[in-house]
């Protein structure tokens, strides 16, 4: 199993970057995805951005351009680096991989003030 454990967040002004961790620990070995949810109040979680194992990303394209996703395999941790963050990105952000199933971790607010 892979036991995921978040860092970063918190408030900042629009316009502001923030930046957000994700440490993998356990079996990570056969990680073939990760990448990043986010959950805004009672909205329904929805996918932020994603990188395989070969390094491909995907954004969506609310935040395409603004955000970048990054690894570093020596720190077996991944990386959301936010910029030109928006009131609507205010939501609890999570990180995930995928190996055989998903694994979540496990959440960090993120609060963007107009």
């Amino acid at each position: 199993q892979v036991q995921l454990v978040q860092s970063g967040g918190g408030l900042v002004q629009a316009g502001g970057s923030l930046n957000l961790s994700c440490a993998a620990s356990g079996s990570i070995s056969n990680i073939q995805l990760m990448g990043w949810y986010r959950q805004a109040g009672d909205k329904e979680r929805e996918p932020v951005a994603r990188q395989t194992s070969r390094g491909m990303t995907d954004y969506s394209e609310s935040v395409e351009g603004r955000f970048t996703i990054a690894k570093d395999s020596t720190k077996n941790t991944q990386y959301l680096l936010m910029t030109n963050l928006k009131p609507e990105d205010t939501a609890i952000y999570y990180c995930f991989v995928f190996t055989d199933i998903m694994t979540w971790g496990q959440g960090t607010q993120v609060i963007v003030s107009s």
